[in-house]
């Protein structure tokens, strides 16, 4: 049995609405979830496909860190779509520097996290101290990279060039694909 410890204002969600989010992991991932609404930890146990089984604590993990379940749930769908999370305090000297790189990764109404999903096609959400991404590798990536930028002080600016020239690169790199 794995463990996966939830944020306290995530459970609910986590469960959803009569318990249905929580049966809709447990039957497509093929696990029994053990939530301890008290302290936040999610015992998962195999009780079917090993494989899909695998993606379950990733699932868990990213309802916990912000996302919406349908989108965690995103992670059966592909093989290589992952989650990838950035802990922000390692990248922050105090409380203070930690809200003021978070405004700058979300930008101004949302625009910087809003361009990031949009131009590298992952999913991206700041909760807590932390930054989470979904997405296939060279979308984790690209996010990944940009999010650095930010954090390192370049101007958004730059940072959205970034962002258009990787958008550009995989999208030759998906009709090259889809020609062979």
């Amino acid at each position: 049995m794995q463990h996966v410890t939830v944020p306290q204002d995530r459970i609910g969600v986590l469960i959803g609405s009569g318990g249905e989010t929580m049966r809709e992991i447990e039957e497509r991932a093929g696990v029994r979830l053990d939530i301890d609404s008290e302290d936040g930890s999610v015992g998962i146990e195999t009780v079917g496909d090993p494989i899909d089984a695998m993606a379950a604590p990733d699932i868990v993990k990213a309802i916990g860190r912000g996302f919406k379940p349908e989108t965690a749930l995103e992670l059966l769908e592909s093989d290589m779509r992952r989650l990838d999370l950035i802990d922000l305090t390692e990248q922050t000297r105090n409380d203070n520097d930690l809200e003021r790189q978070k405004g700058r990764l979300i930008g101004e109404d949302g625009r910087t996290r809003e361009l990031m999903e949009q131009l590298t096609g992952a999913n991206v959400v700041i909760y807590g101290s932390t930054l989470g991404i979904l997405g296939e590798p060279e979308e984790v990536d690209a996010v990944r990279r940009a999010a650095g930028m930010i954090l390192d002080g370049a101007p958004h600016g730059a940072v959205y060039s970034f962002l258009e020239r990787k958008h550009n690169e995989m999208q030759q790199g998906w009709n090259v694909r889809e020609r062979t």
